[in-house]
């Protein structure tokens, strides 16, 4: 392990913005990318696994790739083709050549990374299923991760896949509610860091694409159909970028300019807010007559580091380095 280096797992429903993640790490001096697993979310895990293989192969890297988890804890897959394409990446026919699956399974790689490496780091990019069936089988490695980053959850504001829930969290809400509660270090990343003012505006995707590189113009173009679906969803113009949005903070974390501990609760039983991540902003939590009910969701001792306010320059600075030419990293593991 190079010893200048942080090492991290990722695990990922590959698609269009998870793919810009993924580039952002490979191509990083910060971290040291030990393994990725795969889950199935944005797309089915089978093509989730092809999409990380074809990114791990553009960025010329030798990081092993796991299949993991092909459905949530509970009930059917319900995928973001319509977001992202039915590849995840646009629909532009990418593919990889050269790259294979790793052999073994993505939660065991989960759970003999974290064995091997105490201190890693891991980030989650979709749905938590991997995650939560590693923890599991063996509920001790939650002490030996250092920072668990997890994109995903809508603290106090409005979904994006419906009124109340945040599509990875929606995704597989039991898988959510056992790793929020599994005493592992969780930095929650919500999707709403990743609008507004942090969304890549015409003048910074012209930016991008005037390197032309390969690795830039597939960011750019990975993105187009996740582009019009954001704008037909909210109104906003530009490429809004959830994934590496979380990644940025997993690789420098100064960028959460504001953040708070608070119990989290995710609902799972209700049609209505299915999904949910019910943050205990006020502390209401600690109060006897809900004692109860906080208790059937979440440990009452387990708080989550929220994250309000992102450092947007700093964070699209990060993604800008990640995509020049002349950022040339070693790869070696």
């Amino acid at each position: 392990m190079n010893p200048h280096r942080r090492p991290i797992l990722i695990d990922t429903d590959t698609a269009s913005d998870d793919a810009v993640a993924l580039i952002m790490a490979l191509r990083s001096s910060r971290v040291e990318v030990k393994a990725i697993t795969t889950v199935a979310g944005n797309v089915r895990v089978e093509q989730a696994t092809r999409n990380a293989l074809f990114t791990v192969e553009l960025c010329g890297a030798e990081v092993p790739v796991f299949s993991g988890a092909a459905k949530p804890l509970e009930g059917e897959l319900q995928t973001a083709d319509w977001f992202h394409g039915q590849d995840g990446l646009g629909d532009h026919g990418y593919a990889p050549s050269v790259h294979a699956t790793a052999s073994g399974d993505a939660v065991d790689a989960i759970v003999a990374a974290v064995q091997s490496t105490p201190g890693i780091e891991i980030i989650t990019l979709g749905p938590l299923t991997n995650l939560a069936l590693a923890l599991e089988r063996c509920p001790t490695i939650a002490h030996s991760i250092s920072r668990c980053v997890v994109m995903g959850g809508a603290p106090c504001c409005e979904g994006n896949v419906t009124p109340a829930a945040e599509f990875n969290i929606w995704v597989d809400p039991e898988a959510a509610r056992a790793v929020f509660a599994s005493g592992a270090p969780i930095e929650m990343i919500g999707w709403q860091l990743a609008r507004f003012d942090a969304v890549l505006n015409e003048r910074e995707i012209q930016e991008v694409l005037a390197f032309e590189t390969p690795l830039a113009e597939f960011a750019i173009r990975a993105n187009s159909t996740a582009a019009t679906a954001y704008l037909a969803q909210t109104g906003e113009t530009g490429i809004s970028l959830p994934d590496p949005v979380a990644m940025a903070v997993l690789l420098d974390p100064k960028l959460k300019l504001e953040v708070s501990p608070h119990y989290v609760a995710i609902e799972c039983k209700s049609d209505l807010t299915r999904g949910m991540t019910v943050v205990d902003r006020l502390g209401v939590a600690a109060d006897s007559r809900n004692s109860v009910v906080w208790s059937d969701v979440t440990q009452r001792d387990q708080k989550v580091e929220i994250c309000w306010k992102l450092d947007v320059p700093g964070w699209k600075a990060e993604l800008i380095a990640a995509l020049r030419p002349e950022n040339r990293q070693s790869f070696a593991t």
